[in-house]
């Protein structure tokens, strides 16, 4: 009887801007681990698995919007989280200060490694270097990792709307949280 060692590899996990066009191994990978989240409830949005066509539509046309920065997460150089950023209008001077955080997932099968927290931080410091000041989310009730998260980050929830999500029939309220990322801009 042959021994056998089976040595196991910490996996490699980043985070990055996405801004160029999405290669197709990343566009595969980044519908891959959508069809995941919205399978496991957090579909941003999506309820039920759309095509794939709609779903690699919807992530070039991200790519390629002026006000939305794209952030992803990877595991082994595998896309499997995602968290968007919508920029104010050029012409909103009063709230030009304030970006909001959407379509922050990571897939059921890479959670656990610190991508969630890992996505945040690399938004939070790429606003402060674009100067903004403040990040404002909403938040489904149910995604109790999510807003566990958020709160340990610092995000303060600032209302409730009770009638926000619709899905299989029932109506899901949501939270809405802010977080100041830059106090000096307030003094």
């Amino acid at each position: 009887m042959t021994s056998q060692t089976i040595t196991q590899h910490e996996p490699s996990v980043s985070v990055e801007l996405i801004d160029e066009a999405l290669g197709i191994n990343d566009l595969n990978d980044l519908c891959d681990a959508t069809e995941s989240a919205i399978e496991a409830g957090g579909g941003f949005g999506w309820v039920d698995l759309p095509s794939r066509e709609t779903l690699e539509n919807y992530w070039n046309g991200v790519v390629t919007a002026p006000m939305r920065q794209l952030f992803v997460a990877r595991l082994d150089q595998t896309i499997c989280g995602t968290t968007q950023l919508v920029l104010p209008p050029k012409n909103n001077e009063a709230q030009g200060h304030m970006v909001t955080l959407t379509t922050n997932f990571v897939a059921p099968w890479a959670r656990g490694h610190g991508l969630a927290k890992m996505l945040l931080q690399k938004v939070e410091k790429n606003c402060i270097k674009d100067g903004y000041s403040v990040i404002n989310l909403d938040v489904r009730e149910t995604m109790k990792d999510a807003i566990k998260l958020y709160e340990t980050l610092g995000y303060k929830e600032f209302g409730q709307h009770p009638y926000s999500v619709r899905a299989k029939g029932h109506t899901i309220q949501s939270k809405f949280y802010y977080k100041v990322i830059n106090e000096d801009f307030f003094k």
